[in-house]
């Protein structure tokens, strides 16, 4: 039976580094059994305030498609953590 596990990781749970080895350990053990695991992750803390508070410091209306691809960066810092962590388990 193919069974597919999706967890969801919010800024809260990702604060700070010392999070991800917590965050870590969890996928690790819920995904026992599960075919295919999927974890989505949103960026750490309030990254996403400040990124999005940097863009506003340059342009009064951010572009959407360059403010969206600035706060994308946010994900992409917890996703390389994320898999860092889970390497060391």
């Amino acid at each position: 039976e193919h069974h597919t596990l999706i967890m969801k990781f919010g800024g809260a749970a990702l604060k700070t580094p010392g999070h991800f080895a917590k965050v870590a350990d969890l996928i690790l053990q819920k995904s026992k059994g599960a075919s295919q695991v999927v974890v989505v992750v949103s960026a750490m803390g309030r990254m996403t305030d400040e990124l999005l508070a940097l863009a506003n410091q340059v342009h009064p209306n951010p572009p959407n498609r360059e403010r969206d691809v600035l706060v994308s960066v946010g994900e992409q810092i917890s996703m390389a953590l994320l898999a860092m962590a889970v390497q060391l388990k």
